[in-house]
C-alpha cells in the first residue's frame, strides 16, 4: 500500500510515517516510480508504535522491542526487553518525581503571590486612593467648589 493509504488507515501523517521509516521502525520497498510501498502488516506495526510511544518509550527502545511485539500492546519475552522496559519505567518515575516537585514549587509560588496580592492594594486601587486624596486636598485648600 502507498504511504497515503497507510496514513489514512492509521491516522498517522505521511511525514510521521517517513520519520518512523527513517528511525528503522517500519520499512517499505520502492516501486519503479520511487513511491514507497508498505506491506499490509505495517498497519499493525504502526499501531504498536503508537501504543509504545504513548507509554513514553523513545523510538530507540521501540526499535529494540518491536520484533518482540505480539498484538498491539503485548510483548513476547525477548532478550533485553524487560531490562529496557524497566529502565524506561525508572526514568518515568524519576521524571514524575521531578514534575511533582516542580508542581509543588509552583503551588507555593501561587499561594505566596495570591497572599501578597490580597495584602497589598492593587495598582489601580492605589492610583484611585491617590486621586481621591488629591481631590479632597484640592477642595480643602480652596474652600470647596460649588
Amino acid at each position: 500500500m502507498l504511504i497515503g493509504e497507510l496514513a489514512r488507515r492509521t491516522g498517522v501523517s505521511e511525514r510521521l510515517l517517513r520519520y518512523y521509516e527513517n528511525r528503522g521502525l517500519i520499512s517499505s520497498r520502492r516501486l519503479p516510480n520511487g513511491y514507497r510501498d508498505y506491506g499490509e502488516a505495517t498497519e499493525l506495526t504502526v499501531a504498536r508504535i503508537r501504543v509504545l510511544l504513548s507509554a513514553g518509550l523513545p523510538t530507540r527502545v521501540i526499535r529494540q522491542i518491536l520484533p518482540c511485539a505480539a498484538g498491539t500492546s503485548n510483548l513476547r519475552p525477548c532478550p533485553g526487553v524487560l531490562d529496557a522496559l524497566r529502565e524506561q519505567l525508572t526514568a518515568l518515575d524519576r521524571r514524575a518525581g521531578e514534575l511533582a516537585e516542580a508542581r509543588e514549587i509552583l503551588v507555593r509560588t501561587i499561594d505566596r503571590t495570591a497572599g501578597a496580592q490580597e495584602a497589598a492594594p492593587t495598582a489601580m486601587t492605589a492610583v484611585g486612593a491617590v486621586a481621591d486624596g488629591v481631590s479632597r486636598a484640592g477642595r480643602g485648600s480652596r474652600g470647596g467648589r460649588g
